[in-house]
């Protein structure tokens, strides 16, 4: 008797992403400004079997997971095997997966690693991605983050992953979960630094942060409906401080938007400064190194603004410039998010995919 045939190969390909402003407005339902990137991360494998063997061009330990039991987190090892295990837990698939995970994301640096892998995840083990609604990819790989982290992450970075626009950022309405491109001017780079200082939200004070909006809400009510300047109803400082930022931050948002659409790249970058003082003042989550670098690049010839991205608590900085005005870190462009990837370059490779 034959043998079974092998089953097909499956590929999949998730962008990272950088915000251009709009951090710490997601978990309350404002509102961001992320762009798809270039750097991502690509899985190779195949369907089979009743567990998941991953191997990492970046990591020495494979992820090695049975599908059942359901492990939970705090057993799974190595670290980034969580991510995978998160998946496998909101995903439930009937059948495992072989194969291997390369990535040209750096990893710890605030540009969605985890993100991506979690989309890459699930799509190598989903069905083609074409019926995939991005809101149901992105929340699924959203609480796949929750689980793994135990990080209360808003939805911003899985949703950049997949419904990222070539050349353009998206302007996300977290609240509808709606998504608007946004066309970045002609003759600007978007340009991401690394501090040199790691970024890992969980163990810092990301989760404080999100439970002092959560105690300005409760008092004030839901702040994506608020005006800057309505937090001066609170009496307690810190509050006040961190509902300042989020609502000065979605008027922000919005601004940038503009002045990308209208050209104005000037403008757009003054935002950014304004939003990294913000950031650094109001809601306390950037560093020295990060600041440092953010005045350096601020001083540099042809930088029109710079800023934290990631969330704070080190990591990158991004800054928007004229073309070529400056030499360091990664230039990303914006590009399509993973659904759109994947099934391009499943038919570029002739790869295919087995239904669930």
């Amino acid at each position: 008797m034959a043998a079974d045939p092998a089953p097909p190969p499956v590929l999949a390909v998730a962008p990272g992403r950088v915000n251009l402003i709009g951090d710490h407005t997601d978990t309350t339902g404002g509102l961001v400004l992320p762009m798809a990137i270039h750097l991502a991360t690509t899985i190779r494998g195949r369907r089979r079997g009743p567990s998941i063997r991953l191997t990492s061009d970046t990591e020495p330990e494979p992820a090695l997971l049975a599908l059942t039991p359901d492990p939970g987190p705090g057993v799974v090892v190595p670290d980034w095997a969580r991510y995978v295990a998160g998946v496998t837990h909101e995903l439930g698939p009937a059948h495992g997966l072989e194969g291997e995970v390369a990535t040209t994301l750096p990893v710890g640096a605030g540009l969605s690693s985890s993100a991506a892998l979690e989309v890459a995840v699930a799509l190598a083990l989903d069905a083609e991605p074409g019926p995939w609604p991005h809101v149901a990819l992105a929340r699924l790989c959203q609480r796949a983050e929750q689980w793994a982290s135990g990080v209360p992450c808003g939805i911003m970075d899985q949703l950049a992953s997949v419904a990222g626009v070539a050349g353009h950022a998206l302007l996300i309405d977290c609240t509808g979960l709606l998504v608007e491109p946004v066309p970045l001017p002609e003759g600007v780079d978007v340009v991401v630094v690394h501090s040199g200082e790691p970024r890992r939200l969980a163990g810092s004070a990301y989760a404080q942060r999100r439970a002092e909006v959560t105690a300005a809400e409760a008092a004030l009510g839901p702040l994506r409906l608020l005006a800057p300047g309505d937090e001066a109803a609170l009496a307690e400082p810190v509050l006040r401080r961190r509902a300042r930022h989020v609502l000065a931050e979605n008027e922000r948002v919005r601004a940038c938007a503009t002045a990308l659409r209208s050209g104005d790249a000037a403008a757009a970058g003054a935002l950014m400064a304004a939003s990294h003082a913000s950031l650094r003042d109001d809601f306390e989550v950037s560093t020295p190194a990060l600041d440092a670098l953010v005045e350096h690049l601020g001083a540099t010839a042809g930088v029109h603004g710079a800023r934290l991205t990631g969330a704070g608590f080190g990591g990158c900085v991004v800054a928007l410039t004229e073309r070529g005005a400056l030499h360091d870190g990664w230039k990303v462009r914006a590009v399509d998010g993973a659904v759109a990837a994947t099934t391009a370059a499943r038919a570029a490779s002739g790869a295919t995919a087995r239904s669930r």
